[in-house]
């Protein structure tokens, strides 16, 4: 009798014993060393104009890095790029301690972003304060991209149209 209770557990237990190892033992995630990142969606898409923190909009996106060295204490590594001027505008991403033997990770990134100036067709008009009624909104479209401690650039992303409200 006290054998045929042994084998009873034993046969209960096994299979959790044999899921609790295959858990234990799954390969790392294979991402490769270059950050790779997806964008997922911004807060608004329309801003009032201004030259500073007058309006913001966040912009969400995903990233995989294989060796897990992104952000930093002291560096900018957050490139943003207004494709009507052509400008890039770094900002800061956060450290992320590299952790175990595996490194590769994975994560989103919520940037903040400040609105800005139109531009307008007639150059002569002050971007920040003149107003053209033919002119209600300008679109500005953000390329994004980021790049580890490594120096590992990643893929670039492209925003949705973002509309600045050119009259007050």
């Amino acid at each position: 009798m006290k054998n045929r209770k042994s084998v009873r557990l034993a046969t209960i237990f096994t299979p959790f014993a044999a899921l609790a190892l295959l858990i234990g033992c799954t390969n790392p995630p294979n991402y490769p060393i270059e950050p790779k990142i997806e964008f997922i969606g911004l807060s608004k898409d329309t801003l009032r104009r201004g030259a500073g923190t007058e309006d913001t909009t966040f912009v969400k996106f995903s990233f995989t890095d294989g060796d897990g060295d992104i952000g930093s204490n002291d560096s900018l590594q957050l490139n943003v790029k207004d494709n009507r001027i052509g400008t890039i505008t770094p900002l800061k991403i956060p450290f992320v301690p590299e952790l175990g033997a595996s490194n590769g990770i994975k994560g989103e990134i919520i940037a903040r972003l400040f609105t800005t100036c139109c531009i307008f067709p007639e150059p002569l008009l002050d971007p920040c304060n003149d107003e053209l009624a033919s002119y209600p909104y300008d679109t500005v479209i953000y390329d994004i991209f980021i790049t580890d401690r490594a120096g590992h650039q990643s893929n670039t992303i492209q925003v949705d149209p973002i509309y600045i409200q050119c009259f007050d």
